[in-house]
């Protein structure tokens, strides 16, 4: 690695500067083969979500029926068109995101927040399991009112009942989507092009206890 990892997210004055270019990314998902940048039916919507190694992330996404097509990416930093290897430092602020596009019609925001909250733990901070660093926290970014408020109430619900067993408050950040970064092409579809490759999230590794039957 040419540059240390910090535990604290940076400022603008120590965030890494990136480059004013974007990086290459795959055109087509591996599973689906549709397109990553759209375009995208009309009416479909999108999410962004953050919640550890976007590896098993997207996998859990893409899985879901009413979903149209998963990428991975960075979100909520600062650096420009960030490499995973800057993402890794904690210099760029950026956490590993999936994009989400999703027909309404066959899957709701709801459904997909559910998916969110009990694929992980959401009250970890800057980690997920045995993965540590900032890239690993957990985010939902919203791209209206109506994700907003449907991504804060669902993070009450859940917040009440991780409490009622005993449990740690939630470190979710929620926040107003921010630009979103397509990662490289060997991170898209990861782990349907690496079948044996690991990936604590959806699969062996940590996740929210509680929240089946938790009206979210």
């Amino acid at each position: 690695m040419l540059f240390s990892k910090s535990a604290d997210l940076p400022t603008a004055d120590t965030a890494l500067p990136g480059r004013d270019q974007p990086l290459t990314t795959d055109e087509v998902h591996f599973v689906s083969g549709r397109p990553l940048k759209g375009p995208h039916p009309e009416g479909f919507q999108s999410a962004v979500f953050g919640m550890g190694c976007f590896w098993g992330v997207e996998r859990v996404f893409w899985q879901l029926p009413g979903v149209w097509v998963t990428s991975v990416g960075y979100a909520g930093g600062i650096t420009p068109n960030p490499t995973y290897e800057e993402v890794c430092t904690g210099r760029t602020g950026h956490t590993e995101a999936v994009e989400v596009v999703f027909n309404p019609e066959e899957i709701t925001y709801d459904d997909l927040l559910k998916a969110f909250w009990e694929n992980h733990d959401p009250t970890q901070g800057m980690r997920q399991g045995g993965d540590t660093g900032t890239q690993y926290r957990s985010a939902i970014y919203y791209a209206d009112d109506a994700q907003k408020a449907a991504a804060e109430a669902s993070r009450d619900a859940y917040a009440a009942a991780l409490k009622r067993v005993g449990m740690g408050p939630i470190t979710t950040e929620i926040a107003p989507r921010p630009t979103y970064y397509f990662a490289e092409p060997y991170h898209q579809g990861y782990l349907a092009k690496n079948p044996e490759g690991y990936c604590g999230i959806g699969g062996t590794g940590v996740a929210c206890p509680v929240g089946i039957g938790v009206d979210a």
